[in-house]
């Protein structure tokens, strides 16, 4: 079948409206995993289960360091992460796109607040968040993981308007549970 320009446009825009979705559902198991992460570009071992011991876990998933709207939500988060912090939570940024990168995004974009850590394999289909348009990266999908371990809220759109007001919502109403 052969596509005419306004109906293959028609058709990626439609495709470009969809947002991502998550496999994990609110009072899922979040699924355990320790990856390598950077924090003010100084690598370390980041495993969830440590990070839950001190409290809920922001876990923002997002497709490429150094993109636009990886770099304007990476902004977004660094300009909370205090906030996050005085509310209890944890935060990481996970991603497979430009990781080699990490270490220098860490720094530039997240402006030494919060770490990033590279998505395994392993990591992106426990937690489903494939990007379809390019395999072995990731969407975008904001996760909140109570200190019991179960998901507490769940947003998966490209669009990184909203992850951080939704997570941070989420974490505040966590407070004191």
């Amino acid at each position: 079948m052969k596509f005419t320009a306004p109906l293959a446009a028609a058709a990626l825009a439609l495709v470009a409206a969809v947002p991502a979705n998550a496999a994990l559902k609110v009072g899922d198991k979040a699924p355990a995993f320790t990856t390598d992460a950077a924090l003010g570009g100084t690598s370390f071992t980041f495993t969830l289960a440590t990070a839950l011991k001190k409290g809920p876990v922001v876990l923002y998933f997002f497709p490429a360091a150094f993109t636009s709207g990886c770099t304007v939500e990476a902004h977004e988060f660094a300009e909370a992460s205090a906030e996050f912090t005085k509310n209890g939570a944890s935060l990481i940024g996970l991603t497979a796109g430009n990781a080699e990168r990490i270490k220098e995004f860490s720094v530039k974009e997240c402006a030494s607040k919060f770490p990033v850590g590279l998505a395994t394999p392993a990591t992106i289909s426990g937690y489903d968040v494939t990007l379809p348009q390019k395999t072995g990266w990731t969407n975008r999908t904001s996760y909140v993981i109570a200190k019991t371990g179960k998901i507490a809220y769940v947003l998966s759109d490209l669009n990184p308007a909203g992850h951080v007001s939704g997570t941070m919502a989420a974490v505040k109403a966590l407070k004191g549970k």
